[in-house]
């Protein structure tokens, strides 16, 4: 078991028995075109999810918090990675497959609390699309989902503000003009409370558990044709148990963004950015003392080029990037060891809309990317069992290899009448930086790399086709999609190895293929007082890689099969808004001992198959009440929600556990039951 997952048990773990949206901000607004049945229908990308955040956020929340990432957990084709965790898993591949932007900056740590709470605050966001999997020409980075999330401007005439508290954090909004109807700002502030409430109880006064996050966002309008924008964000996290456990982990990302308009029509963006994300922990254990740290930097440019002729939409750009990743560091009580490594990351890409004939039109693009891993920390060359056969010490800043991906994106909408549409798409994505985890959730103790001397980019490969429907009024639409997706050079780790069984991350893992293939049903009602959608996914997730599991296919960490989300809101009266959410899921498959035998006393698990058993299904029933009222000035509202109302426990660990009396248990611990929450809002 990891110390995380020790830390969780420790504090609260329950053991139990078992139209497309214009992805710019324009002068003075960001425009989103209505999210509707009809744009479903006749948008040309195929698997994008054209997001509104009013919608998502108002079905019912964990600790009343509004949180968009555990909101997306709820839309077809898109996983959980636990009951814990806001990250989100996409057609088969995992969270760390994916790229989630905030203004076109990357952000590589998306959660709270292990998961708990989203590293977002929906006051800060204006607008989000996702794309499962398939992404036109501007996208990459990403081998699985890309999420592109617009970060809210200030007011530019008058000044406006929020306050919430809920039962474990609060936060705070202020927005108004600088200059007005010229420059404008935009500053958003949450912090949890938790560690005040624990140093109210004389058992828990030394332990640690808060986060906070701050969104800043200024924009000046230059001229009708010029405008400035920049964006801040950053958050914190620490969690400790008394002289035992710290662990820190941290955002930061900032960005500088020139949008200038040609026409109406066309348009440039200039984005200067930076990223990072850090950890830094250290555990006193049994009398072992080690600390452990590691971090994401990339330091970047973007140019974005955008013209509208007619019929004809064409995307075209640039980006590079140095990036700065330690895979480790860590010292044991007294072994101190690093890995470091730079890289230089480079991109360009054209994309091109066009209508084949009145009935179908085509997104076609064509992104070339260059990856170079660089010299000034070592490099290894590595035998089939894993141990170092040469060392390479290149000069700083020496390019140590090159690896070039073309990577062709289509996607096709042939509108069959004007309520029914089919679409297709492929794509092809790469992916440089690769995260290993001991398990299925992402944690501090993730470790990451980039592509090196060794190890090679993830390259998938993904077709997809689907029939869309809606009714002749659009409050109903339906939809059915298949999708097919295979990725090369995915990695695990190799049998009997853990993050910290090496500082040579290439010794700890196998490269390898992965399949995932599925169907995803969905149904919309889209007004009247009930609104709501209905989801269901039959999907599998398969892994290969030669020297794991004897060389045969195994079930990913992420393979479920059934996956079923039910969403409902109902306008009950002018003030209240009722809500509620079913979700059901298979249990995910985990690796489980064989057998055991002895060694000096000592009893040692033996594995055979990986990822051969499930765990219990996955299931619980939301519901939420909101009352708003609005006076002259002022909003008003108390949401309340009940998480878990039939008080199922959910697997989020199972452990093997040698118990005097029965031997060898499989011990499944929970982290919720039944959880009420109230939120207080007030906006001015």
């Amino acid at each position: 078991m990891s110390i995380f997952n020790i830390l969780l048990t420790a504090l609260t773990l329950v053991p139990t028995n078992e139209g497309d949206t214009i992805q710019t901000e324009r002068l003075d607004e960001v425009v989103v075109v209505s999210n509707s049945a009809r744009q479903r229908v006749q948008s040309v990308q195929t698997g994008a999810e054209q997001l509104k955040l009013k919608e998502l956020t108002a079905s019912p929340q964990l600790f009343g918090e509004r949180d968009i990432m555990r909101s997306l957990q709820l839309l077809a084709g898109v996983k959980a990675e636990s009951d814990a965790s806001s990250g989100f898993q996409v057609r088969g591949g995992t969270s760390a497959q994916n790229q989630i932007q905030l203004d076109g900056t990357p952000v590589y740590n998306a959660g709270h609390l292990g998961g708990l709470f989203s590293a977002f605050n929906d006051d800060a966001l204006a607008a989000a699309t996702l794309y499962k999997g398939l992404l036109p020409a501007q996208y990459g980075s990403a081998s699985s989902a890309v999420l592109d999330i617009i970060g809210k401007t200030g007011n530019k005439s008058e000044y406006h503000g929020g306050a919430s508290i809920g039962i474990l954090a609060a936060k705070a909004t202020f927005e108004g003009p600088i200059v007005k109807n010229k420059a404008a700002f935009l500053v958003t502030a949450r912090r949890s409370y938790m560690d005040w409430i624990l140093k109210m109880s004389k058992d828990f006064s030394g332990n640690t558990l808060y986060f906070y996050d701050v969104n800043a966002k200024v924009d000046w309008t230059i001229n009708s044709k010029n405008q400035l924008f920049l964006t801040f964000f950053s958050g914190k996290d620490e969690t400790g148990l008394e002289k035992m456990v710290d662990l820190k982990w941290n955002n930061l990302s900032a960005s500088l963004k020139w949008l200038h308009y040609f026409n109406d029509n066309s348009y440039s963006q200039s984005n200067i950015y930076y990223s990072g994300y850090g950890t830094d922990n250290g555990t006193d254990l049994l009398g072992m003392n080690l600390w452990f740290a590691g971090h994401i930097r990339q330091t970047g440019f973007k140019q974005d080029l955008h013209l509208g002729l007619g019929d004809y939409k064409i995307d075209a750009g640039l980006q590079t990037a140095l990036m700065n990743v330690k895979s480790a560091e860590w010292k044991k009580v007294t072994l101190e060891e690093k890995e470091q490594r730079k890289a230089w990351d480079n991109a360009i890409w054209a994309n091109l809309v066009f209508p084949l004939n009145k009935n179908i039109h085509v997104s076609a693009g064509l992104r070339l990317t260059a990856f170079m891993p660089l010299g000034g920390s070592l490099y290894y060359d590595i035998d089939s069992k894993g141990n170092i056969e040469w060392y390479h010490n290149y000069p700083n800043n020496r390019i140590v290899k090159t690896y070039l991906n073309l990577e062709p994106r289509l996607s096709l909408n042939w509108q069959t009448s004007d309520l029914t549409s089919i679409k297709i798409g492929y794509t092809r994505t790469s992916q440089n930086i690769h995260a290993l985890r001991n398990q299925s959730t992402s944690t501090p103790f993730d470790r990451y790399t980039m592509s090196s001397n060794v190890i090679k980019p993830e390259v998938a490969d993904q077709v997809s086709g689907g029939f869309f429907l809606m009714t002749p009024t659009q409050m109903y639409d339906f939809s059915i999609e298949g999708y097919y997706r295979h990725i090369n050079n995915a990695l695990d780790y190799r049998d009997g190895k853990t993050f910290s069984s090496e500082i040579e991350i290439e010794r700890l893992i196998l490269p390898g293929e992965g399949k995932g293939y599925g169907v995803e049903l969905s149904a919309r009602k889209n007004g009247g007082r009930l609104t709501g959608w209905m989801n269901y996914t039959l999907s599998w997730s398969k892994t290969r890689i030669d020297g794991v599991n004897g060389g045969k296919w195994y079930n990913a960490n992420n393979d479920r099969r059934h996956d079923i989300n039910i969403v409902a809101m109902y306008q009950l009266t002018k003030r209240w808004t009722l809500s509620a959410a079913w979700v059901f899921n298979t249990g995910q498959a985990f690796t489980a001992p064989s057998g055991k035998y002895q060694i000096e006393g000592n009893w040692i698990f033996y594995y055979t198959e990986r990822n051969g058993y499930r765990a219990p299904d996955y299931h619980h029933l939301d519901i939420g009440a909101v009352w708003k009222k609005q006076n002259k000035h002022t909003t008003i509202e108390w949401a309340f929600s009940i998480y878990n109302l039939y008080n199922h426990y959910n697997p989020y660990l199972i452990n093997f556990e040698d118990r005097s009396k029965s031997g060898t248990t499989a011990v499944q611990y929970s982290l919720f039951g039944i959880v009420p929450s109230v939120a207080f809002n007030i906006k001015f």
